[in-house]
């Protein structure tokens, strides 16, 4: 499940955040993603601590764990179930606490490609995004945008709620086909906080005897 969480979070999570049509989505949900993507294509850093809860009633599943990931530019930190996923841009290194193990990956440098920093500033021609309804929710009030992607994908459609004030991510919630929903529920955001580059360098002394797999 923990190998399973993480190919989630780095990928679906990354790769789905806003990804839409302009030309297909209704002129107010692009005016907000818009903007939210401007607003955050501006960070230099960004600090988030989030939920992630799946869910799936038919199979009884109702799982939660807290994660915390930086980004700067290309490069990344996610700490996640037991798991530390380190990026420095070009190569991936994932610490696997109950096998405790390390595996190394290439990052792919292709259009296909999933980094942190697409998060919120890709675009992406197979989705379709609606302005659902602005609501009141954690607090303050916020916009609700449904994305549904083109055929062959794996999940239904994707739901986005942003504060409608800060233009900031609040919550993603991903309907897969089979029943489950996968969400995400950013619980602190902070732009522009000091990161070290020595976050995004994998460093052997941090996980002494861990075995180290390379699979590039």
């Amino acid at each position: 499940m923990k190998k399973l969480l993480s190919l989630i979070i780095t990928v679906t999570f990354v790769n789905l955040l806003i990804a839409q049509d302009t030309e297909k989505g209704d002129k107010k949900s692009n005016e907000i993603l818009d903007r939210l993507t401007k607003k955050t294509e501006a960070y230099k850093t960004i600090t988030a601590e989030f939920a992630y809860i799946m869910k799936n009633a038919d199979a009884g599943i109702d799982e939660k764990t807290e994660g915390t990931l930086f980004v700067k530019g290309d490069k990344y930190r996610l700490l996640i179930a037991g798991q530390v996923v380190i990026c420095d841009g070009i190569t991936t290194w994932t610490y696997i606490k109950d096998a405790d193990e390390v595996q190394i990956n290439s990052v792919e440098n292709s259009e296909e490609s999933i980094t942190p920093n697409k998060l919120l500033t890709s675009y992406n021609k197979d989705y379709k995004s609606k302005f659902v309804k602005e609501t009141f929710q954690y607090g303050t009030t916020v916009n609700v945008i449904d994305l549904t992607p083109a055929e062959g994908k794996s999940f239904s459609s994707i739901r986005v709620i942003i504060d409608k004030a800060k233009d900031q991510l609040l919550e993603i919630t991903i309907f897969d086909k089979n029943g489950s929903t996968y969400s995400y529920i950013i619980n602190k955001f902070a732009p522009d906080t000091a990161i070290d580059d020595s976050q995004f360098t994998f460093n052997k002394s941090e996980f002494p005897g861990a075995e180290v797999v390379d699979m590039r």
